[in-house]
């Protein structure tokens, strides 16, 4: 059973429960079907035996974890079996990552004990409120140190059990341009404070000190404001009862600390950087390659050297890219898998591995005869024929010297790309075939197309 590390009580057997019945709670709850991986979305999650056999086997597989950081990596491992690629990257993740984090607390997770799986307002998914209490967070700022777009305030609603109802903004209107009208038109009370470097933390301190007289439900209270000079103030709310968080940006970072708890937590504001599609990551990885081969002089690259090129490249690593599309594989497969691009060298266990591409031309071939041969061939995709003639020369080329007598059929796309200088998708515009890719190997006799569990396989028909 679940150990929880010093970060948490030991109480995994509330904590367990809690998360498993959160995440269940998400996907019956879930906004767009497409958010739901596609082995899974036939699956009628509103009923309950289907519910109750996912919360069994969370429980079982979550209930291993030894401490919280493994509990963590098994859980976003879960998650990224049960949800699709969109929904892994996108802003609702990382409410929901920041909600089952809060989750790990056995204090928080009591909460939830008798939380409703179905939830008819979508408004309340991923806000993890116990319906039986009743309360509002506060949140104050001080706009001349630290100001909070919708999107990192819509982050900062995450973070608290209870409805972010009351917002107050303080800052000398008169000097923040039309600061006063966007803050206005976002539902903050302003606060219109004299000139001088204090004045703001000065009213905030004034007003903040009172405010659960006037607002007698409030339960939280979120602290916005680079000055550490207010920390009187968490201070005095916190003997009032109430939950105070204490919030400084820096740059790119938000943070957050729990006065009660003493627990900081730093939050990243950079926007995830997009994965690319299959295609565009072997083409990603040809050029990089390709430039170091060129940079260093050597034709066999260090894979943890390419790994940090493409993170320097893409703010990416290619673990990263990789599982988004393989959930089984690891960086290295995308190199392995691929024998029709990348060969992978490793002369013993305890040495590293080196990567070059396999190039299918020969490399001497004189440049100015490769030229007129790339020319030729693009010339000659003037009609359906040259273009299925093309692509058995490209299949042959690419089955000549491997095992398997099939393809990919990205990997066949981005060879003819390669190879013609124009994607498969501009020539089928191009000659006015209509459809795309796949449906035009369909109609061919020529190719055998096969759906696989990883993606679609090509392989050319007997004559």
């Amino acid at each position: 059973m679940f150990k929880q590390a010093s970060t948490i009580q030991e109480n995994g057997t509330l904590v367990v429960p809690a998360i498993s019945h959160y995440v269940c709670r998400t996907l019956v709850n879930v906004q767009y079907p497409d958010w739901i991986n596609p082995r899974y979305r036939h699956i009628p999650w509103q009923q309950s035996e289907h519910q109750s056999s996912l919360i069994r086997q969370l429980n079982q597989g979550l209930g291993q974890a030894r401490n919280r950081e493994e509990l963590l990596t098994k859980l976003k491992a879960y998650l990224s079996r049960l949800f699709s690629i969109e929904f892994l990257h996108s802003p609702e993740y990382k409410v929901l990552i920041a909600k089952l984090e809060q989750l790990t607390d056995p204090n928080v997770a009591a909460l939830f004990a008798h939380y409703p799986l179905v939830d008819h307002s979508s408004s309340q998914l991923l806000n993890g409120r116990n319906p039986r209490e009743s309360g509002i967070s506060i949140l104050l700022l001080d706009v001349e140190n630290l100001t909070l777009d919708i999107e990192t305030e819509k982050f900062l609603e995450t973070i608290c059990l209870y409805p972010m109802q009351i917002k107050v903004a303080f800052a000398n209107w008169r000097s923040m341009g039309k600061k006063d009208l966007e803050y206005h038109q976002r539902s903050y009370q302003l606060i219109h404070v004299p000139p001088g470097k204090d004045s703001a933390d000065l009213k905030m301190s004034t007003v903040g000190s009172s405010i659960f007289v006037h607002y007698p439900t409030a339960k939280e209270v979120l602290v916005c404001s680079s000055d550490r000079g207010l920390t009187h103030l968490c201070n005095a709310l916190q003997t009032h009862g109430l939950t105070v968080y204490q919030v400084t940006k820096n740059k790119t970072n938000l943070t957050v600390l729990n006065t009660r708890t003493s627990q900081v937590n730093t939050y990243s504001l950079k926007t995830a950087p997009q994965i690319p599609t299959l295609d565009q990551f072997i083409l990603q990885l040809q050029e990089i390659i390709k430039l170091e081969q060129k940079h260093s002089h050597c034709q066999w690259i260090k894979l943890n050297r390419v790994d940090l090129l493409y993170k320097d490249a893409y703010d990416l690593t290619i673990s990263q890219v990789v599982a988004a599309h393989f959930s089984d594989y690891q960086a290295r497969d995308i190199f392995v898998k691929n024998p029709h691009i990348f060969v992978v060298h490793k002369s013993s266990e305890k040495s590293p591995s080196y990567v070059t591409l396999f190039e299918i031309q020969s490399s001497v071939t004189e440049p100015v005869a490769l030229l007129n041969t790339e020319l030729s061939q693009k010339i000659l995709i003037e009609s359906l024929e040259d273009l299925e003639t093309a692509l058995i020369k490209i299949i042959q080329e690419l089955t000549l010297n491997s095992s398997e007598d099939n393809v990919s059929l990205s990997i066949l796309g981005t060879q003819f790309h390669q190879k013609y200088g124009i994607s498969i998708t501009k020539i089928i515009k191009k000659l006015r075939l209509g459809g795309n890719f796949q449906k035009l190997l369909n109609l061919s006799t020529a190719f055998n197309l096969e759906k696989t569990d990883k993606d679609w396989r090509v392989k050319l028909n007997s004559p």
